[in-house]
């Protein structure tokens, strides 16, 4: 394969490599970011809408909606949602394909966060929103101050294992036309008609990204665990 930097040239500088590593790198921490910034908001809102429904019997319209919306997203595959996003709702609109890619992963991710953070809230004792309750907070108050900090830490490693997920499902964003790592490998690949190192390299990208991720969101659920302790 020749010296190491006629190697790493070839396959990471050479015709326009490094642009499309770089952008396709970007590309896929901007997409992951904004999709986890919108599923953990949805998630939350579905999961609280929900359990809300579930202990007190109200909300029952809204309720109704996110079961709608639970149902078709995880029913359907996230690349089938990606492509409607991308040519059926976003079609006569122009908007950046990092919008349109961190809306659609949002969305779908959001569906499992809700279940995630939902099933954290039921988890805790009915006495604790009773307990809320007698100190005269309201129903919202309650699930703010008492119950959803006690769900959120229960809950935080299924979340963390989303996150990872989500940063996975985003090298499918390439059937759009848009460059992610994946799309990046195979441009390089189609350029030097190899494909052992750019999948390599890919993959590589993404298990350091994974790595990043789960070392950060480790060390956030270890500090909460020293905070319980306390």
């Amino acid at each position: 394969m020749g010296s190491l930097s006629h190697w790493v040239h070839r396959y990471f500088v050479d015709n326009g490599a490094s642009s499309w590593w770089l952008t396709g790198l970007r590309n896929t921490l901007l997409i992951t970011v904004l999709a986890l910034c919108i599923g953990v908001v949805l998630g939350f809102t579905v999961a609280i809408i929900r359990s809300t429904y579930e202990q007190t019997g109200k909300l029952k319209v809204l309720n109704a909606i996110c079961k709608v919306y639970l149902s078709v997203i995880r029913g359907t595959p996230t690349m089938v949602q990606v492509l409607i996003f991308n040519f059926v709702i976003f079609a006569s609109i122009s908007v950046n394909e990092v919008i349109v890619g961190g809306v659609a992963f949002g969305i779908n991710s959001g569906a499992y966060v809700a279940e995630i953070v939902r099933s954290g809230i039921m988890s805790i004792d009915k006495g604790q929103m009773e307990a809320g309750r007698s100190l005269g907070l309201s129903s919202g108050q309650t699930m703010k101050l008492i119950i959803m900090p006690q769900a959120f830490k229960n809950v935080l490693p299924a979340l963390i294992n989303e996150m990872i997920v989500l940063l996975k499902e985003t090298s499918i964003i390439g059937y759009i036309g848009m460059t992610d790592i994946t799309k990046a490998a195979t441009l390089v690949q189609s350029r030097t008609y190899e494909a052992f190192v750019p999948l390599i390299a890919a993959a590589v990208f993404y298990w350091v990204l994974v790595t990043i991720l789960t070392y950060f969101m480790g060390k956030l659920e270890r500090r909460l665990r020293k905070s319980d302790r306390k």
